[in-house]
């Protein structure tokens, strides 16, 4: 195998997702922080193209950038493994589980992790949903997620049966399959993981009802903390929570595991994310810096963890 800094990388990015334009930050910023390391990097915005391309490039290595459909989900992954194309982050099954936000809260549950209980609407059944009896199981109050989207896309509160089938409509834009989760009142983190180490807690505070795609990528009024004012009791047992959740799903290389804390103080798993927003100001380069990592040093120890997986 070629020495790391000799081979050639190719940045796939862009796509078809409803997360594209999340995307293509990300793979512009982590493309200028590979070569800003000395890597050799070809940025390929894959909405357009043939993966079969990249054989015909001589590509040694792939840094995924792709968010959400067709490329956090394992779709992009699966046609790297058969082209025998090393890539960074998590293989087929990781991806694919961690991408579904049904199938993973019912792993956490199998595991004893903490998640807020929750209900599954399919679009097929959705005349027969008792929304009522829903909201009375949850209590009164919920969140609505499509089961396979990011960035808070499809996603609603709902306080009553007409807004929760509202919301439920609203998600089926998205998914034919929706996550109906017990609302969550307090405030959120998020966990970066590096390899099998845990970075520094980010605490974000928004005023809008939860942390949506407007505060992600619009507000000016989201705000993030890091270090986040827990105690160093704490925030060793959300990370160590956080990585139990990483594993649980079987997540590799890299990620992001988002949890909230309830008014009874206990922590609730919301999602781990595989393919995180990687632009210079995303969550985690914003952990990775605290923990003394330059954005180049980040991107590029991503691409080392890959090549020790696949070594």
């Amino acid at each position: 195998m070629k020495p790391l800094i000799e081979q050639k990388l190719a940045v796939l990015y862009g796509g078809t997702s409803a997360e594209r334009a999340v995307s293509l930050n990300s793979g512009i910023a982590v493309s200028k922080g590979l070569e800003d390391a000395g890597f050799n990097v070809q940025l390929i915005d894959t909405q357009d193209y043939c993966l079969s391309d990249l054989v015909k490039l001589d590509i040694d290595r792939v840094f995924i950038a792709l968010h959400g459909r067709g490329g956090e989900d394992g779709c992009v992954q699966g046609a790297l493994q058969y082209m025998n194309i090393p890539y960074t982050g998590s293989d087929v099954l990781g991806s694919a589980l961690s991408m579904d936000k049904i199938r993973s809260k019912q792993v956490f549950q199998a595991l004893n992790l903490p998640t807020a209980a929750f209900e599954i609407v399919d679009k097929a059944h959705y005349r027969t949903v008792d929304a009522a009896k829903i909201l009375q199981q949850l209590g009164n109050v919920v969140m609505v997620k499509p089961a396979n989207e990011g960035s808070s896309i499809g996603m609603s509160k709902a306080n009553n049966a007409e807004e929760l089938h509202q919301a439920l409509i609203a998600a089926f834009n998205y998914d034919q399959q929706i996550l109906v989760e017990a609302w969550v009142q307090g405030p959120e983190y998020t966990v970066a993981i590096l390899g099998q180490t845990p970075l520094p807690v980010i605490h974000m505070e928004t005023p809008n009802d939860f942390y949506d795609y407007d505060a992600k990528y619009k507000s000016n009024t989201t705000q993030y903390h890091c270090p986040c004012s827990l105690s160093v009791e704490d925030e060793a047992e959300l990370q160590s929570i956080a990585l139990k959740a990483f594993n649980a799903t079987g997540a590799k290389g890299w990620g992001r595991v988002d949890v909230m804390r309830n008014a009874q103080g206990q922590w609730q798993i919301l999602e781990v994310n595989t393919v995180p927003g990687m632009t210079e100001t995303s969550l985690v380069p914003k952990a990775a810096k605290v923990h003394g990592l330059s954005f180049s040093e980040l991107v590029t120890e991503i691409v080392a963890i890959s090549a020790k997986g696949s070594a």
